[in-house]
């Protein structure tokens, strides 16, 4: 048992806290059939939470293996940022999964700092940010082009503690609703490490790894945190 208190809760964006129907996976198709190249969305979906330019890479190497040696990625990411950028501007329903708001602020009452870490670039990670009137809100948000290395690395998660003033990676909690999520905090020693079904991943996959918890739903994690604070102080 740790003899940390979580001092510091890190969640994931789109599929976490933030509503996505799917939005980040057609985007990413779309960018690539700008220069021809087919791929299902349930393979984009595989590579959600990773940096979008390492995510085009892969989906190219797998379905593209020739292509992918020669291929401009950086034309295809700025396709594919084009996209999201207007999307997330502009589309009415853009909105947070249901309590992400209620949460942060029940965490923040109790002590807790609350931080994003996404795949997306910063641009869009603020967009985001705005469109939900979360500015005020958050103690902190690393984006994936902010680091050396997204996802699955616990980069971001290392940021979001310096930029904090967070020492001991055993007062932090990572959530998240991808494997990349939970092998991010995992990989940083996250004291918890909590995956959440309201993404497109069934329980049945994010089980398969690295995890403390796996909930439903983002409305689930202060009541988690604070259970586990009880039972450190004990």
């Amino acid at each position: 048992m740790y003899n940390e208190t979580i001092k510091l809760a890190i969640f994931d964006m789109a599929g976490t806290t933030v509503y996505d129907d799917d939005f980040v996976t057609k985007a990413l198709c779309q960018a690539l059939a700008t220069q021809g190249y087919t791929v299902p969305l349930a393979a984009a979906n595989e590579v959600m939470g990773i940096a979008k330019p390492v995510a085009i890479k892969m989906l190219l190497e797998r379905f593209y293996p020739e292509a992918a040696v020669k291929a401009d990625i950086n034309s295809l990411h700025r396709s594919f940022l084009q996209i999201m950028t207007d999307f997330y501007r502009n589309e009415p329903g853009i909105c947070e999964i249901e309590g992400a708001t209620d949460t942060f602020k029940t965490l923040q009452a109790q002590g807790i700092k609350v931080g994003l870490d996404t795949g997306f670039s910063r641009d869009i990670t603020d967009i985001i940010i705005e469109r939900l009137g979360w500015q005020e809100l958050l103690d902190v948000s690393v984006a994936s082009d902010e680091v050396a290395q997204g996802r699955p690395y616990p980069d971001m998660i290392l940021k979001a503690m310096e930029l904090t003033g967070i020492s001991a990676v055993q007062q932090v909690a990572k959530v998240g609703d991808t494997p990349v999520d939970l092998e991010e905090g995992h990989r940083a020693g996250c004291a918890l490490v909590v995956g959440v079904l309201s993404g497109a991943n069934g329980k049945e996959v994010l089980e398969q790894y690295p995890h403390t918890h796996i909930v439903d739903s983002v409305t689930d994690v202060a009541d988690l945190i604070q259970s586990f604070q009880l039972a450190v102080v004990k």
